[in-house]
């Protein structure tokens, strides 16, 4: 097991039993007559995602005190509403792989795939409807619809090198940080904390989401292609200039670097050498360094909200979360 996975499944063990259930639950509810449905759903089950939605929405229903099923339907219903939002990705991103294996568009094709994610967006508000909690319902559909908005919000900037930070914190927030926010509000919805803590939560999540959003897209440039499961650099083939492209070209507006930056947005694609000289000039500017300053200084932010609960094993794996996603490597 590589160390990060290892460190994930260490900080998750107290609550393996719960993530297990989820698994379960996610697994019960994709069953149907129509025998694809629940094939596709075991294949998304089995490519090694890390839960780590989910495992906020356990870990924070935990710190506020509770400790019924319901989180348990909860994490699913999030967990489902993470997948619609990943296969549909895929389409739009014409990504051929998902954590080093064949992305659900790339085996089944984009019409099913495309049906795929609205039966998971539909099949989650169905399971979060099983309660009569409208309170989280609505919560879950404005996470939702915030999470659509960002990527319609991203496809008007995809290709645009000339992207602003505040555009992409925009983007940030909508497609990732508030499902975090969401999932850490829900454990203190479930628990019946203060409203002062019940947002802490959602801060907590939300500034989370952030710090992760901002090293998945480091990872573009300095992961393993066999660790992050997709080839290294295909954001900026893509056409997504992400905040470590942002940095650098606000330092080398007209230099080689915002050559190879818009020659490859313009043909989606990199030539090898290219790929090398724009890595080292993201070294020489500091953009990496720049991009893995702001991760670590909304990890921080993430930190300080937990401060509202009293210590507590649970608070303390909360804690723990921010510093992993600041050194995963996949």
């Amino acid at each position: 097991m590589e160390k990060s996975s290892l460190a994930l499944a260490q900080l998750f063990e107290p609550i393996r039993a719960d993530l297990e259930s989820v698994d379960r639950e996610f697994g019960r509810h994709v069953q149907s007559q129509v025998d694809l449905i629940p094939k596709i759903g075991r294949y998304i089950q089995t490519s090694g995602g890390k839960r780590i939605r989910p495992a906020v929405l356990l870990m924070a229903a935990r710190l506020s005190g509770y400790r019924g099923d319901r989180a348990i339907l909860y994490a699913a219903v999030v967990e489902f509403i993470h997948t619609a939002t990943l296969v549909h990705d895929d389409i739009i991103d014409d990504a051929e792989l998902r954590r080093g294996r064949l992305a659900v568009h790339s085996r089944w094709g984009n019409d099913i795939t495309v049906l795929l994610g609205d039966y998971l967006y539909i099949k989650s508000m169905a399971l979060a409807l099983t309660h009569d909690s409208l309170d989280l319902v609505r919560l879950l559909c404005d996470v939702t619809l915030r999470m659509i908005e960002g990527e319609l919000y991203q496809l008007t900037k995809n290709g645009d090198a000339d992207i602003t930070e505040d555009e992409h914190f925009d983007i940030i927030r909508r497609k990732t940080a508030y499902l975090f926010g969401g999932c850490a509000q829900i454990g203190g919805m479930l628990g019946g904390v203060t409203h002062e803590r019940e947002q802490a939560l959602r801060e907590y999540g939300f500034n989370l989401g952030i710090a992760f959003q901002i090293v998945d897209d480091l990872l573009d440039f300095t992961g393993n292609a066999e660790a992050v499961g997709k080839p290294i650099g295909s954001d900026l083939c893509e056409g997504k200039v992400t905040l470590p492209l942002i940095h650098l070209l606000r330092q080398s507006s007209d230099g080689t670097a915002s050559r190879i930056v818009r020659d490859a947005i313009a043909s989606r694609s990199i030539a090898p050498e290219s790929w090398a000289e724009l890595v080292r000039s993201l070294k020489e500017h500091a953009s990496i360094d720049f991009a893995c300053r702001r991760a670590a200084d909304y990890a921080e932010r993430a930190k300080k909200h937990l401060y509202a609960f009293p210590s507590s094993p649970e608070r303390d794996a909360l804690l723990a979360l921010p510093d992993y996603v600041l050194s995963r490597d996949r």
